[in-house]
């Protein structure tokens, strides 16, 4: 080697906050039996500084790592650019890619074991890697070409680490190499992400299940409106009987709350006269982030912001000219069919009078540890049958699910080609090819443009509306085609002065065409307009603020009824302190304050009161828009027009009464019999749990340690939590702002970080912004990234 070429650095071990080094050399001798210590661990930190050989390059890539760890990859050409996204993004998340590609392919069990097999079943059934095989032939060549370069650079990096012996420990651990990666691999991903934003089989299951088990009254309270064709629809239910008790209790189902925020400020508005952006996509939080941040420079291609780990380009961010950003619409674009089988032939089903064949693909499932599974997915002219994934016992009537993402598409060539767009017209051509899941797009230029397009496929049915499921044994509810392009909800340069969304009712009642049922709670959008209109002009600091925001509207609304129905009843002495903290609250969903525990046990009491022991605990997941549904029910209520399931309950007081005390009942349980000290925070945190957390005591090495953290479910500075502990889990892992009079520059935040090592400096070091409000400046010009960050060179052959 010339003494004067750089030799690869691996980057100091972060100083880690809660485990020290020596701490984790001990803890992972015990973890491993005795045979890894901390410099196993140490050895698979990613190369960040010198040079590494990458001879699939055809001229050298230099890789400039800032503060934040967002790497800046220069190359000179496309093919080196994304040979280098793949290397340098399995450098960082290689153990993520590797379970988000198994975990869509239906492939855990192989690498887990029988813990895993149902949601193996399940994604085996949907099809999404079927449905990614069948797409990669509708992409352009260049496309294609694209996921062969950035699979070249992930397979590069994972045969670099097995020769060297340097592969995440996650791969140690479970015991097990990665595979290669390929072209089918990214756009399985893709696949995944459509299930996780697409919707909404389960609501249409559940309501079946109501409609079986309830009275018509009953069920029809908790639907989010009166089915179209009801009579006929509702008919044809009671006459096809199918328990679903137990068949879903295994499905995987995409959290409720999944959607975003988003926002485009014209200029008229604005303190720098330029448009802003602001984005903030809400999905689970976890270690590592679900988004990685890039920047990508070449010639041909200067795009930065964020992707998915395993997928080329960028899907949310900026170029030279233009920014945008994403909400989830959340369109009714999968039904599910009731089918009648042939009780002489599982494989046929009725269709107009005949009886058709399904096809039958014979799966294997590998499951580690004991023998492979034989499954088998039957799949009628809808689509799979998924009713029988958990429970295969042939009975005379199934449900399958037609699914716009089960078809082929084409989302990372309209990626790709947002990259190179330059204004709002080669935008909007470029959505032509985004197909699923159905998005919000928010969009921003330099020559002062401010744009907003629902943009997907979403069906057109002769018959129904996808409140129930429908009859597949007839052509009656077929599909008609999709609404057309042209007449998807479009905005450009409103007189308002701005345009948001927040997965909020998106169209009018006199849009002709039927979009969704279920809309998210209006109260993130009603906030972000109320803050948007109360200034003639607005701050990129307004901005961050109101990502950030915490007040909470569905307390304003709803803390006034309950009180009103508690009024003249006998309460506890603790009741009447705790009441006290409502009674002083500013509203303001805050880490330190006791009034948000109290209210949001209590919201969640109130729907324990109205469905325990009623509804089977099994089909409790698939209640679709069920905090919309008790939303509505109590406004009913007070406004004098009780419903069958508030009645059941003996009426509004006594429902605010039992579900009140409960709260405070739980409230002392979590944090002691003094209101005072109550505070939401400690029960409200954020763990950024990992993958391996839940394997005891890996959670000690892998998860970052619980944040307090303020917001809610319903407040724009998004934070979701579980029930049963908790832990916020869900929430905006990436926040953007873009003022575009500087579009070179953003304000950004990912938590916990950019690295999915857990020896990184990079691993956790976001989580304080992330829980404060506060962002990185991520600046692309290259005088800047270049001055302060590591570099590493991707030398060619």
């Amino acid at each position: 080697m010339n003494m004067n070429t750089p030799i690869p650095v691996r980057p100091e071990p972060r100083r880690h906050s809660r485990i020290k080094p020596v701490i984790l050399g001990l803890l992972l001798i015990v973890i491993i039996a005795g045979a890894v210590g901390y410099g196993v661990l140490y050895k698979s930190l990613p190369v960040t500084r010198g040079e590494l050989p990458l001879t699939q390059l055809s001229q050298n890539v230099s890789v400039y790592r800032d503060k934040s760890g967002v790497p800046h990859i220069e190359a000179k050409n496309m093919r080196d650019l994304f040979i280098a996204q793949g290397f340098v993004t399995a450098q960082d998340r290689l153990f993520q890619m590797d379970l988000s590609r198994r975990q869509a392919s239906g492939e855990l069990s192989e690498v887990i074991g029988a813990k895993t097999i149902e949601r193996d079943k399940f994604f085996r059934t949907l099809g999404l890697r079927r449905a990614a095989e069948a797409s990669l032939d509708g992409y352009s060549e260049e496309a294609r070409e694209i996921l062969d370069w950035y699979a070249e650079g992930v397979n590069a990096y994972i045969k670099q680490s097995k020769d060297n012996g340097s592969l995440p420990i996650e791969f140690m651990l479970l015991g097990y190499e990665p595979k290669k990666w390929t072209s089918i691999d990214s756009l399985t991903i893709g696949k995944y992400m459509a299930f996780d934003l697409g919707g909404h089989w389960e609501g249409q299951a559940f309501r079946y299940y109501l409609l079986q088990n309830f009275t018509e009254e009953e069920a029809l309270d908790l639907f989010p409106s009166y089915p179209e064709d009801g009579s006929k629809v509702l008919q044809a239910l009671r006459e096809t009987p199918l328990d679903l008790s137990d068949r879903f209790a295994s499905a995987v189902v995409p959290n409720a709350f999944n959607g975003s925020n988003n926002w485009v400020v014209s200029g008229k508005k604005t303190e720098s006269g330029k448009p802003y952006l602001a984005d903030d996509p809400h999905l689970g939080l976890a270690t590592p982030a679900i988004w990685y941040e890039t920047h990508l420079n070449s010639p041909d291609f200067k795009v930065n912001g964020v992707i998915f780990a395993g997928i080329p380009g960028i899907i949310l961010g900026k170029n030279e000219h233009i920014a945008w950003g994403v909400t989830n619409v959340g369109p009714d674009v999968q039904d599910l069919y009731i089918e009648k089988r042939n009780p002489n032939d599982k494989n046929e089903f009725e269709y107009n009078g005949n009886w058709e064949k399904a096809e039958v693909i014979n799966e294997k499932i590998t499951v580690k540890d004991q023998k492979p599974i034989d499954y088998k997915v039957t799949i009628t002219r809808h689509g799979p049958v998924i009713s029988e994934f958990a429970k295969d016992d042939s009975p005379e009537t199934a449900l399958s699910m037609k699914w716009t993402a089960l078809q082929p598409s084409t989302e990372l060539e309209a990626v790709l080609r947002f990259g190179k767009a330059q204004n709002w017209d080669e935008f909007k051509e470029a959505l032509t090819y985004f197909h699923t899941p159905a998005q919000n797009f928010v969009f921003a230029s330099t020559d002062g443009t401010i744009a907003y397009r629902a943009n997907g496929l979403i069906p057109i049915r002769k018959n129904g509306d996808s409140t129930v499921p429908v009859p597949g044994w007839t052509d009656e509810y077929e599909w008609e085609g999709f609404i057309p392009w042209k007449e998807l909800p479009t905005i450009v340069n409103p007189e308002e002065g701005f345009i948001s969304t927040a997965n909020n009712k998106i169209a009018g009642d006199t849009y002709p065409y039927h979009i969704t049922n279920t809309w998210a709670q209006p109260y993130r959008q009603n906030r972000i307009r109320e803050v948007l209109s109360a200034k003639d002009k607005l701050s990129v600091k307004d901005m961050q603020s109101l990502q950030f925001d915490h007040l909470d509207l569905q307390a304003k609304e709803f803390i006034p009824i309950l009180k009103s129905h508690l009024k003249g009843q006998k309460m506890r002495p603790v009741d009447k302190k705790a009441l006290q903290l409502l009674n002083e609250w500013d509203f303001q969903d805050d880490p330190d304050s006791g009034a948000p525990l109290l209210f949001h046990i209590w919201m969640l009491e109130a729907a324990n009161v109205l469905f325990e022991e009623k509804i089977d605990t099994d089909m409790m997941d698939l209640f679709e828009g069920k905090a919309q549904i008790v939303d509505q029910l109590i406004r009913q209520a007070d406004r004098g027009n009780p419903g069958p399931w508030i009645q059941k309950a003996g009426g509004l007081p006594k429902i605010m009464l039992t579900s009140f005390q409960r709260a405070v009942d739980k409230s002392i349980e979590l944090q002691g019999k003094t209101p005072a000290k109550w505070e939401w925070g400690t029960y409200h945190a954020v763990p950024f749990n990992h993958p391996l957390s839940a394997v005891k005591p890996l959670n000690l090495l892998f998860n970052p340690g619980s944040t307090p953290m303020g917001g809610s479910r319903v407040t724009v500075g998004a934070a979701g939590w579980s029930s049963a502990t908790g832990e916020v889990n869900h929430g905006a892992s990436w926040r953007s702002v873009v003022d575009l009079a500087d579009i070179a520059k953003s304000f950004n935040v990912v938590g916990p970080g950019q690295s999915g090592h857990v020896l990184s400096r990079w691993y956790d070091d976001q989580i304080d912004e992330w829980t404060t409000g506060k962002y990185h400046l991520t600046d692309v010009t290259p005088e800047a990234y270049r001055k302060e960050s590591e570099k590493l060179t991707l030398k060619a052959k």
